[in-house]
């Protein structure tokens, strides 16, 4: 498996880390590789060592944090398979989404950021991994296994759960919106929304469900290894 540079550089990953709070604080455009070198306490030529633009060490930062998004969804589903039955997985997905602040803040804080993830020519890479693609990846399956309701046509219901996913996220983003609907748990809303519009009136046996949840783990899996190897090799002295 591919390794991170931070892995075998405590001066890579103070860099990172610097990165990842000034950006959090600042935006993408206004922090400097100056600015990065300084809070992590090296040179500017530090940084280039690991890095040749300030580009490949924010999209480096991004997909790092992608990628500890994929473990922590894989993680759940591998404690326990019904995790990826579509009301348990929606909230699933949105909470581990929110509960990171790099994510929480791409969703809405940086357009900046996510123009520069679209201009990187791996930007396929990034996309197989959103909250959306993900969710798709796991409809298409649960679907083939007969799982999830077939009577209509898979990229309908692919729109529409792309629809609630994207909905659901920029609601929940905001922590007052859900006040004035007197909603106190909106994961319960989100479940029962997507219970309606995916899953079949009786559940799926426990077998069936483990299976599929093999199949999911394993498509996350390889998704997961693909950005992880975009990432390595993303380093300057891997090149």
């Amino acid at each position: 498996m591919s390794r991170l540079i931070e892995h075998d550089s405590v001066k890579a990953a103070r860099i990172l880390d610097s990165a990842r709070e000034l950006v959090l604080e600042h935006g993408v455009r206004k922090v400097t590789i100056a600015e990065i070198a300084a809070a992590a306490g090296v040179g500017k030529g530090t940084v280039y060592l690991y890095w040749e633009t300030k580009e490949d060490l924010f999209v480096g930062l991004a997909a790092r944090e992608v990628l500890a998004w994929i473990r922590t969804v894989t993680h759940e589903i591998a404690q326990d398979p019904r995790s990826v039955l579509p009301r348990r997985l929606a909230p699933l997905l949105i909470r581990t989404t929110l509960s990171n602040p790099w994510l929480r803040w791409l969703q809405s804080d940086d357009s900046a950021m996510r123009q520069l993830l679209h201009r990187t020519a791996d930007r396929e890479r990034f996309a197989e991994a959103s909250t959306s693609a993900m969710g798709n990846a796991v409809l298409t399956i649960l679907r083939d296994r007969g799982i999830v309701r077939d009577d209509l046509p898979l990229p309908r219901q692919m729109y529409a759960l792309h629809a609630v996913l994207v909905g659901f996220v920029t609601v929940m983003h905001h922590a007052d919106a859900t006040g004035p609907f007197g909603i106190d748990d909106p994961e319960s809303a989100l479940a029962d929304t997507v219970q309606l519009l995916l899953e079949r009136p009786r559940d799926p046996a426990a077998d069936d469900v483990a299976k599929a949840a093999e199949a999911v783990r394993a498509r996350f899996t390889e998704i997961h290894d693909n950005l992880l190897g975009l990432v390595a090799a993303g380093a300057a002295g891997t090149r």
